[in-house]
Parts: structure tokens; C-alpha cells; sequence
């Protein structure tokens, strides 16, 4: 089985479509995103259009703070403070990554954590460790999303995350745990890769390296969840995941492009439709 994102993508921006309508029946509030890009990294910009036109799709307002020449350290929490105190402004999406001599951890630490629509601020990051309600980071959720749509059973699974990174494979393997999935975290120090990633019922991958995982190292049967987006030196995209030789193996696998990616936006337009819901009702 294929794991497309399309239309598990569709269905979220359908419900945040009419999530938005209620939400100005209800209290004439429009949820807005504010944008902040810094530089002139074309990946980065591609994101941000991607992004605005869902944000366009479902009724959500956009605020660009676009600054291709680039801010100084002052003049970028300047600017995040301000937002934080914009009423109007409900979720704030600040594209990483940001240019070199910007430090990432200060920034996202001086955003307020109910505008964080990445879910990346130590506060939102610690409620889901905690298992309290929380912004959720967009491509864990995302993952989570495929699975459900299409019916995997997490309860009891094995469930192997490779790469451990602060945006994808940590939160994604607390959001396994929280549905009661054993999870093993694999990285880089990791001995006998392949022999924990035989063992997983889910595997999920998010390591950064093209084609990686193969088909030996896949259960049969295994469902598969491929967040990985590189580009080769043919100007294609590949997954962490051999497609072909897992999906020869596995019962299940995300494509890529057309699997995780898609979700990612659109967990963004549930995040910030969820920022404005709450904001509005005085509520986390």
C-alpha cells in the first residue's frame, strides 16, 4: 500500500477550512500567521509560498516580514517581541533555517509559545513530553496522520525512529509512545542499525541521508514512514528510504514527494487555526 499524503493533506485543510468559517461566525476573528524570512535561501522561500498559498486555501491571513537582506541578532527579537504582543496576530511561522550568526534556540525561545505554530519552543516541547495539550511540531503530526488515515495499528507496536532531531525524531517518538507504541530511538552512535530496524513494526525514518534504509534492513510487513527529502546530483528527489527495495518488503510506505511533505503544511494550518481557537477563548 501507498501511502499517499494527498489525500490525508486534503481532508486536514477541509477540516481547518471549516474550523476557520466557525471561528468567525462565532467571534469575527480571522486566524492570521505572521512569516518571518530572513535571507535569501531559495528552499526556504519555495517553503514560505507553499505555505502561504494553503494558509490562502482555508482562510487563513498571512503577514509577511520578509527580509532577504538578512536582520541583525537585536532586530529580529525586536521584531518576534512585537508579534508576540500583535493581538491581531494569532501564530507566527519563522522559516528555518536562519542565516549563520543567528542563533535558533534564542529566537524560537523568545517567541510566545501559544504563537508557536511549528511547535518548536521549549515550553510547547516539554508539554508533550509531559503529555499536556500542546502545539505539536508539523511533520511528527503529520506522520501520525498518515498512519491513522490509513489504519495502522500503533497500540503495542514495535516502532523504530531513525534520525533524532529536535523537529522531527523526538517528538515523533514521543507521539508513539503517548499511543502506547515501544519505541527505540536510532542515530548516528546507533550499533546494528539494521538490526533494530528489522525489528519495527512502524519504521520511521528522518535521518538526512538519501536511500539509507533498504530492503534487508525491513521487517516484512512493516509499515514505513519515509520524512526524508533529498536532492540528488540528477536533480531528483529521494527519500531516506529505498522505495523500490522496501517496498518490496513492506506492507506499507510513504512515496516521496507526495507523502510526508504534504503534511507538514497542512499541520501548519491546523496549528495555527488551534492558536487562534484558543487565543480567542483565553485558553492554552
Amino acid at each position: 500500500m501507498i501511502l499517499h499524503g494527498k489525500p490525508v493533506a486534503e481532508k486536514v485543510l477541509g477540516d481547518v477550512r471549516a474550523g476557520v468559517e466557525r471561528l468567525k461566525a462565532a467571534s469575527g476573528v480571522t486566524p492570521t500567521l505572521a512569516v518571518v524570512l530572513i535571507g535569501d535561501d531559495p528552499a526556504s522561500q519555495v517553503y514560505v509560498r507553499n505555505k502561504k498559498r494553503a494558509a490562502d486555501s482555508v482562510g487563513i491571513a498571512t503577514q509577511d516580514f520578509i527580509h532577504p537582506a538578512g536582520l541583525s541578532r537585536g532586530e529580529l527579537l525586536d521584531l518576534i517581541r512585537r508579534l508576540n504582543a500583535d493581538r491581531g496576530i494569532h501564530g507566527v511561522l519563522i522559516q528555518l533555517p536562519l542565516p549563520k550568526g543567528l542563533d535558533e534556540d534564542e529566537v524560537i525561545a523568545t517567541l510566545a509559545p501559544e504563537k508557536d505554530a511549528d511547535g518548536l519552543h521549549p515550553e510547547n516541547l516539554g508539554r508533550l513530553l509531559a503529555g499536556a495539550p500542546a502545539t505539536v511540531p508539523c511533520t511528527p503530526a503529520g506522520c501520525l496522520e498518515i498512519l491513522d488515515h490509513y489504519g495502522a495499528k500503533l497500540e503495542g507496536a514495535e516502532a523504530v525512529v531513525i534520525g533524532r532531531s529536535r523537529l522531527v525524531g523526538k517528538p515523533l517518538a514521543q507521539l508513539l509512545l503517548a499511543r502506547h507504541a515501544t519505541v527505540t530511538m536510532c542515530h548516528t552512535r546507533t550499533r546494528d542499525l539494521a538490526g533494530h530496524a528489522r525489528r519495527a513494526d512502524i519504521l520511521c525514518v528522518a535521518a538526512g541521508r538519501p536511500r539509507m534504509v533498504t530492503g534487508d534492513m525491513v521487517k516484512p510487513g512493516a509499515w514505513v514512514i519515509d520524512v526524508g527529502v533529498n536532492r540528488l546530483d540528477t536533480g531528483k528527489l529521494a527519500g531516506d528510504v529505498d522505495f523500490d527495495s522496501v517496498s518490496a518488503v513492506a506492507a506499507a510506505i510513504t512515496p516521496v514527494p507526495g507523502g510526508v511533505g504534504l503534511m507538514t503544511v497542512a499541520m501548519l494550518m491546523r496549528n495555527t487555526l488551534l492558536a487562534a481557537t484558543r487565543q480567542v477563548g483565553g485558553g492554552r
